[in-house]
């Protein structure tokens, strides 16, 4: 590979670079990781670390940092779905962990950053890379500069691009992109005092998610995600349209306005939806520099800690000699995206914002009966059961019992015109499983 200053150079030093960097760090690589800003620094996030990414911390021995600075746990989350279907519970326990943290990105991201330069990786802060070096086809490192200081170059075996959606280490390698698909939504949020919560809210409304969650220095993060196709209706009055579906929301519009904003509205209509390559001759990628999704599944920091995880092990074994660096890589990328797939497809699901028919409706309705089955859904959720484990046709079956299921026909069947209606109770009975499926399918199912 050619011997360089560093084993590996990290781009990027947010929430999967960082924990990259110490990863890697701990493994006793050389490691430098450079990022164009400064910590603490905040940044558009989608806020929510859930349960899974929750238990990396703790293996890594940070949480107990998270909650040292005041962190607020999330132990039960209230589900409201609209038109009285409401559920309330909690998140199985993963790896030992059983709850969910919102943190603010300036504590998150300098947690992970002086937990990396404690692990022994070199860590340069306000460095804007200009180019990524190369010789032949095989990437060799970066130059690149400090605030006021002459530009350098720096070599490694292994470059890793940890620099968001719009990676410029992916672009100057030509990373191929495969499973896009166009931005279904965009997001607003800000931060509230005054508006205290026993926990997380999730609320759907016809072309609106709502998510609700305590975080820092006693504020409440309020999250609005709707249609991309509203967009240019609502950024005349962003601010306006972010209340309205506030107001949709039970009595959340009043316990808002009786609080205060604490920060200025952050909205975003960059969301794409895009899978990249994530390694070629002497370059990676990590974190949404590799897969990126849309928000309004609230996945973006734990697939960050999860990429971060698999990447870095990956690359410990091919630079320590155990296998070759190619292919521990390319099964990285496998692994990647299996875990991810399903959740992925789950979210395109969420934002395209399909209305609720019957019998979605009903579905809810027996999930809100059952205590243990609503801890599922919200596990599912949270992708502690992996979506195309949960939102199948056996899980519809287990849960209405054939009484539900001769319901759950019927009322898909009646949603065909009268004209096309099958004409039997046998055909009907085929229809409606076939409709079970689409709008299974509809919910974000991956299964096959």
């Amino acid at each position: 590979m050619g011997a360089g200053r560093y084993d590996v150079i990290v781009v990027g030093a947010r929430v999967a670079g960082a924990a990259t960097a110490m990863l890697l760090a701990r493994q006793g690589l050389r490691v430098l990781a450079v990022d164009r800003v400064s910590f603490p620094r905040d940044t558009i996030s989608s806020h929510q670390l859930q349960v899974p990414g929750v238990a990396l911390l703790h293996q890594w021995g940070l949480l107990g940092k998270l909650a040292a600075a005041g962190t607020p746990p999330a132990r039960r989350v209230r589900f409201d779905a609209g038109g009285g279907l409401v559920m309330n519970g909690r998140f199985p326990a993963y790896e030992g962990v059983d709850v969910l943290y919102s943190p603010r990105r300036t504590l998150l991201d300098s947690i992970l950053v002086e937990a990396a330069r404690e692990a022994g990786a070199e860590v340069r802060e306000n460095f804007r890379v200009t180019q990524v070096t190369a010789s032949g086809d095989r990437v060799t490192g970066i130059q690149g500069s400090a605030r006021g200081r002459p530009e350098v170059t720096e070599t490694a075996s292994l470059v890793i691009g940890a620099d968001g959606k719009r990676s410029l280490v992916a672009d100057a390698v030509g990373a191929r992109r495969y499973r896009e698909r166009p931005v279904r939504s965009f997001a607003s949020y800000s931060y509230w005092a005054g508006v205290p919560v026993s926990g997380g809210e999730l609320y759907q409304r016809p072309g609106r998610a709502v998510a609700v969650f305590p975080t820092n220095d006693e504020l409440t993060m309020i999250y609005v995600a709707a249609p991309m196709t509203d967009f240019a209706s609502a950024r005349a009055d962003l601010e306006g349209h972010y209340l309205r579906t506030l107001d949709l929301c039970g009595d959340l519009g009043e316990r808002v306005r009786s609080g205060s904003r604490a920060e200025r509205l952050r909205t975003t209509p960059d969301q794409p939806n895009t899978f990249r390559c994530s390694y070629g001759p002497g370059w990676a990628l990590a974190g949404d520099a590799g897969v990126v999704m849309d928000s309004v599944s609230a996945q973006g920091m734990t697939n960050a800690l999860r990429d971060a995880s698999y990447l870095s092990a990956a690359v410990a074994a091919g630079l320590g000699g155990s296998r070759p660096l190619a292919a521990a890589l390319r099964d990285h990328q496998r692994r990647r995206d299996r875990a991810i797939r399903s959740m992925y497809d789950f979210t395109l699901g969420l934002a395209a914002f399909r209305p609720a028919g019957p019998g979605r409706r009903l579905f809810l309705a027996a999930v809100a009966a059952d205590q243990q089955e609503i801890d599922r859904f919200l596990g599912a959720f949270a992708g502690i059961v992996p979506p195309e484990v949960y939102f199948t046709l056996c899980t519809v079956v287990r849960i209405l019992g054939p009484r539900g299921i001769r319901k759950l026909t019927t009322a898909t069947a009646n949603l065909l015109p009268s004209g096309l209606r099958p004409p039997d109770p046998a055909r009907q009975a085929a229809a409606g499983a076939s409709r079970v499926r689409g709008w299974l399918r509809g919910e974000g199912r991956c299964g096959r």
